[in-house]
């Protein structure tokens, strides 16, 4: 029997809530069942497993990451579009830890086509033309933008710069810097 309420776009919300609570790593199923007070083998009808439960929270979490990106970049181009992006997965990594780090499991290739990762993807090399990078470099400048990104974040999430001076804003700032002039003088092959 179905619980009244229970769908899977709702746990898969409920299952982001908790991620950024206790963690990505600490969701499954067993968890969700406890905090709506109802039996692990009632939340099958909605979630085959653990991990199509971690899948729907990492889609859930592209999705939100990337309408938050489109909102930002509108209107933008050059530094402004790449700051922009850059501060859309910094914010977003610090108001839902879970949930960024959901954003970052190895989806099947089905999963990973039809999921708002595309759209990361084509935002960034929206950016990256108006800096006149063609093919193999926008796919160079992508890894290297997401590098940096997903680096610093992960090591500012994970306190790898509280006991240091300059400010963390202050160094995320000039790492923007950096990266606006190798986007625009990239070097040559």
């Amino acid at each position: 029997m179905v619980r009244v309420g229970l769908t899977t776009e709702r746990l898969a919300q409920a299952g982001a809530e908790l991620a950024d609570e206790v963690g990505f790593e600490q969701v499954t199923v067993s968890a969700l069942a406890r905090r709506f007070d109802v039996k692990v083998a009632s939340l099958y009808s909605h979630v085959k497993s653990s991990q199509d439960l971690k899948t729907r929270i990492a889609l859930l979490a592209l999705e939100e990451l990337a309408d938050r990106a489109a909102d930002a970049l509108a209107g933008r181009a050059g530094k402004d579009a790449l700051t922009a992006l850059a501060n859309v997965y910094r914010d977003y990594a610090r108001e839902h830890p879970g949930r960024y780090a959901a954003a970052q499991l190895r989806l099947d290739p089905t999963d990973a086509a039809a999921s708002a990762g595309v759209r990361h993807a084509q935002m960034t090399r929206a950016i990256l033309r108006g800096y006149d990078l063609t093919e193999p470099d926008q796919t160079h400048a992508v890894r290297l933008l997401g590098s940096v990104f997903h680096g610093y974040v992960s090591l500012e999430l994970g306190g790898g710069f509280d006991h240091s001076a300059p400010d963390t804003q202050e160094t995320w700032t000039r790492i923007l810097d950096a990266l606006d002039a190798t986007l625009r003088h990239w070097p040559a092959a």
